[in-house]
């Protein structure tokens, strides 16, 4: 059992929850994940961490509410418990200096991007974010991402916040200024496909973070399982992380819409 130790709405349907997990707080790394339960007969979950406090022991985790099982955990509060919570798993991202880092980031996939984007800044890099949103009120971290980097690039569907447009404008406005030596993406699954296919045009080696259906998350289930480079992967154990321009998204997409 796991204490909620605070609650934030981000927007109606995206919540913050800092939980207490001394043992994970301690060990994580950016790109890490956890699964999480809530009851006894509750769905395994997994979201990545998007920060953690290892001086007071906690994690942070930005959940959105879609499913039934995603609803029940943004319905706890300060106070209660999660059932289960296990982590940190996946392997952490890939740290290093290698000059300057576009980090594009979509809906509740900026949460998992913030903490990649301060160990990437930490590094040395110059790191540039794009947050893309529907419109303004789902614009989420921002202040945090501008704590953390050179130049944060907000893009809305509807033009209520930032610049109107998606994303990809976003990341390519930047490719047709500057130099780009990395590009790291995370957010909906159609979104990293589109991230990935013009950067794949200006030849900007490219990381995405996946966000695949997963049960146990030890590689046992199966649920998870990709293909990268013609080979078959498992998100859980082999990544989140991939080279995004080895990605089967199409075999993905399909695979997302078992349980519609």
């Amino acid at each position: 059992m796991n204490k909620i130790v605070s609650k934030e709405y981000f927007s109606p349907q995206v919540v913050k929850l800092e939980v207490e997990a001394p043992l994970i707080a301690r060990s994580r790394k950016a790109g890490h994940f956890v699964i999480v339960k809530v009851g006894e007969r509750g769905e395994r979950i997994p979201l990545t961490i998007a920060d953690a406090n290892r001086e007071i022991g906690t994690i942070t985790l930005v959940i959105q509410a879609v499913g039934n099982s995603s609803k029940k955990i943004c319905a706890l509060n300060e106070g209660d418990y999660i059932t289960d919570l296990v982590g940190p798993l996946g392997k952490a991202t890939h740290i290093e200096k290698v000059g300057t880092v576009v980090c594009a980031g979509g809906g509740v996939g900026v949460a998992p991007l913030l903490p990649i984007v301060t160990a990437f800044h930490e590094a040395g890099n110059r790191v540039i974010v794009v947050l893309a949103a529907r419109t303004k009120d789902l614009v989420i971290l921002e202040d945090q991402m501008r704590a953390n980097s050179d130049e944060v690039i907000v893009m809305t569907d509807d033009g209520s916040y930032g610049t109107k447009g998606l994303v990809t404008n976003g990341v390519e406005s930047v490719i047709q200024r500057e130099k780009v030596d990395l590009c790291v993406t995370i957010g909906p699954a159609i979104m990293m496909k589109f991230v990935s296919a013009l950067t794949k045009k200006y030849n900007v080696p490219t990381v995405a973070s996946l966000n695949t259906i997963m049960v146990d998350g030890t590689g046992m289930c199966g649920a998870c399982r990709i293909t990268v480079g013609g080979k078959t992967k498992f998100v859980c154990v082999d990544g989140p992380e991939f080279d995004a321009h080895q990605v089967d998204f199409d075999e993905m997409l399909m695979r997302l819409k078992a349980y519609n």
